[in-house]
């Protein structure tokens, strides 16, 4: 089993609807990791709006925090420097501001790993 899961959009996503091309590993992955899962509020937004369309797919967002499947940890007011600097230093990715809260999550929860299907965090690194 996985510990100290830090959960991107992506994988959130496509546990939660079954159309998602991705569904099938997501579920996998999901039954496979330690509860709770770490995310940060960027992440709750960007599944509730991709999550619109599919019937309960926000209600369903909100009931995996209310329930204790995933915890919301991350203070941006308490982050805000280091969030800014990866957002300056990858720029040229660009870096979402999602992306930037999760790994600097990722650099203050020792030992954790994201969980993500964005290419862009074989680019990111910590500290």
């Amino acid at each position: 089993m996985i510990g100290k899961v830090i959960l991107d959009t992506g994988p959130l996503v496509a546990v939660l609807d079954k159309r998602d091309r991705y569904h099938d590993w997501a579920v996998n992955q999901w039954v496979n990791i330690a509860k709770p899962v770490l995310t940060c509020e960027a992440v709750i937004s960007e599944a509730c709006f991709l999550l619109k369309n599919v019937y309960g797919g926000e209600d369903a967002v909100m009931g995996l925090v209310s329930n204790g499947y995933i915890e919301v940890l991350f203070r941006f007011s308490d982050e805000v420097t280091a969030v800014r600097e990866l957002m300056q230093k990858y720029q040229s990715v660009p870096m979402s501001f999602a992306d930037a809260c999760l790994v600097r999550m990722s650099e203050s929860i020792a030992g954790s790993t994201v969980l993500t299907l964005d290419k862009d965090f074989r680019i990111y690194r910590k500290n």
